[in-house]
């Protein structure tokens, strides 16, 4: 037989089945196919994915628990490559799986242990190439593991329901410590912070965030908030909603990471958005191929007739700046101006700056 575990809400399925990986993988594809039908909800038509990991019996475990243990590891490299498809158990997994629940445990008394630190990573005007502003990044520091990815923790996180602790505490600590520097070195920086598709439909997001700037005594203007397209189009109604009560407080709001997923200019008009930060998958495909000053010129002019600002990601050369700089791109970060910075090594980037001539 196998033993299948299906993604989202994680409930397990035992399907019987004569020997051999193909009549399980047959068996796999039935239970895929048979969800990817639309049922009725009320009067809303619904559809549902599955990713399903499969463990057969005695080849990958001859016990119930090692069953369900392998089926589970079989399921997570399947949501990992694409969601929505079927994963044979293979005996690497286990120890992808001891990673992970190693992960999940410490995951959960991370925050109040204070193993989270923000790193910050400058943005330059490219007009002038001056400093204007940082995004917050979280990096997670563990006593044993030691430094973990954020791409590793980040997903469990947001599985678990962690990310919503966890985004608050960025969230805090980004305009605590901008407010910090704001009277430092008397320097408005703006700076960016992520938000996730969750926290985005949180009804306490707004106020949590109008909380956050008072604390800080931060003006809402030298805060931004990014999310991704996908966290956008996950609801759009309640997405549009919730981005005009924060930006009528008058917090930047920006769609991160464009050209990774629909990369459609025309649905970003559905929300009140104010900058569009290109990806450096995008920067570096169309600077690696023909034609690509042109093309990069037209899309951020297209960009700017829909009153958005462009930012780019991910600059390494002085090529690539010059071409974005002959684009008329907004804004840009990346090694070339600066790596990811810890707070202390920030503050000592921040100090050897000129003095600033103006705001933002």
């Amino acid at each position: 037989g196998i033993v299948a575990r299906l993604g989202g809400d994680e409930f397990v399925a035992v399907a019987p089945c004569p020997a051999g990986e193909a009549s399980a993988a047959t068996t796999a594809a039935r239970l895929l196919a048979t969800l990817a039908a639309p049922f009725d909800l009320g009067v809303q038509e619904v559809f549902v994915s599955a990713s399903i990991g499969v463990a057969m019996y005695p080849a990958h475990a001859t016990t119930r628990e090692g069953l369900f243990q392998n089926a589970d590891a079989a399921m997570y490299r399947a949501k990992a490559s694409g969601r929505n498809a079927w994963c044979f158990f293979e005996a690497e997994m286990s120890m992808e799986t001891r990673r992970r629940m190693q992960l999940e445990q410490a995951l959960h008394r991370a925050l109040e242990r204070g193993e989270f630190e923000l790193h910050y990573q400058p943005r330059v005007d490219l007009r002038s190439m001056a400093v204007i502003g940082m995004e917050a990044l979280i990096r997670w520091n563990h006593p044993q593991l030691g430094r973990v990815a954020p791409l590793d923790f980040i997903p469990i996180a947001e599985e678990k329901g962690l990310i919503d602790a966890i985004g608050a505490w960025v969230l805090q600590e980004a305009c605590l410590q901008n407010g910090r520097f704001l009277r430092q070195f008397g320097r408005p920086l703006r700076v960016s912070v992520n938000l996730s598709a969750r926290q985005l439909r949180c009804d306490s997001l707004v106020a949590r965030t109008a909380a956050a700037l008072e604390a800080a005594g931060l003006p809402p203007n030298l805060l931004e908030l990014e999310l991704t397209e996908s966290a956008l189009i996950e609801d759009m109604d309640v997405s549009a909603r919730r981005l005009g009560e924060l930006k009528a407080s008058g917090i930047r709001i920006a769609v991160d990471d464009f050209g990774t997923g629909y990369s459609a200019l025309a649905y970003l008009q559905r929300f009140p958005l104010d900058i569009l930060k290109l990806d450096r998958s995008f920067i570096n495909q169309q600077i690696d191929g023909a034609g690509n000053a042109n093309f990069i010129k037209a899309f951020i002019d297209l960009a700017h007739a829909l009153n958005l600002s462009v930012v780019a990601e991910g600059i390494e050369t002085a090529n690539t700046l010059d071409i974005l700089r002959m684009s008329q791109c907004d804004e840009g970060q990346g090694y070339l101006f600066s790596r990811p910075l810890s707070l202390p090594e920030f503050q000592l980037f921040l100090a050897r700056l000129p003095a600033p001539a103006g705001g933002i």
